[in-house]
């Protein structure tokens, strides 16, 4: 049955946080606050889950879910290999509406869709995502809608589209930036911008000493 709690109200919190907690680890759905969009997430590890969270979305393998993490120090076991331009993003934009496409270790066994060996990374900007990621681990979050329909920007409207296909719905209210975040990718010889957000490439450029024409080319 789903269930959907107010996070503005702190007993409502609590179990609604604990309730997520036990759907994660359960296998099931839920969608939660970030500082960009609400989110449609799985236990990143549990594949199964994130199968579930494509078939709900009606998405395909070829657009490969972004993983939330609670903490910079997260990213270290998930990367090969992090570049000065991950660490100096990360500093500059963490927690944020910034996420980074870099490349994934190659022990992990989890399975996001046709990554090709990638992952991308963010540590959003929102007390209840952060204290549900930091109890559960790695999320595969995606924004919480119908593929193809606009982004939920609060709970009502990721319920109205996602239904009972989610077991707990955490509400805290409007998204602040009410925007899906910037996306970069790390993984080519340059910077590149793959999706423009809240973070702008002039902001982006600054961290890295380069032209921000370079960034979109």
């Amino acid at each position: 049955m789903t269930e959907l709690f107010d996070c503005t109200d702190p007993d409502q919190r609590a179990t609604g946080i604990a309730s997520a907690i036990s759907a994660l680890k359960g296998g099931r759905l839920v969608v939660l606050p970030t500082d960009t969009v609400y989110g449609i997430g799985a236990d990143a590890f549990d594949n199964t889950a994130v199968a579930a969270l494509l078939a709900a979305k009606g998405r395909g393998r070829d657009m490969p879910v972004p993983v939330l993490v609670g903490s910079w120090h997260t990213i270290d076991g998930l990367v090969y290999n992090v570049p000065n331009a991950a660490r100096e993003l990360i500093q500059a934009f963490w927690p944020g509406a910034l996420t980074l496409v870099v490349r994934q270790a190659p022990s992990l066994h989890w399975d996001l869709g046709d990554a090709h060996g990638t992952v991308a990374l963010r540590m959003p900007l929102h007390p209840v995502a952060i204290e549900l990621l930091r109890d559960v681990g790695p999320m595969a979050v995606s924004s919480a809608n119908i593929s193809g329909q606009p982004a939920a920007v609060t709970a009502a409207e990721a319920r109205e589209q996602l239904g009972d296909r989610v077991e707990v719905y955490l509400d805290a209210g409007p998204a602040a930036q009410q925007a899906a975040s910037t996306i970069v990718d790390l993984t080519g010889a340059h910077p590149r911008i793959l999706r423009t957000g809240p973070i702008s490439a002039e902001s982006i450029a600054e961290v890295l000493g380069v032209d921000p024409a370079t960034l979109t080319d």
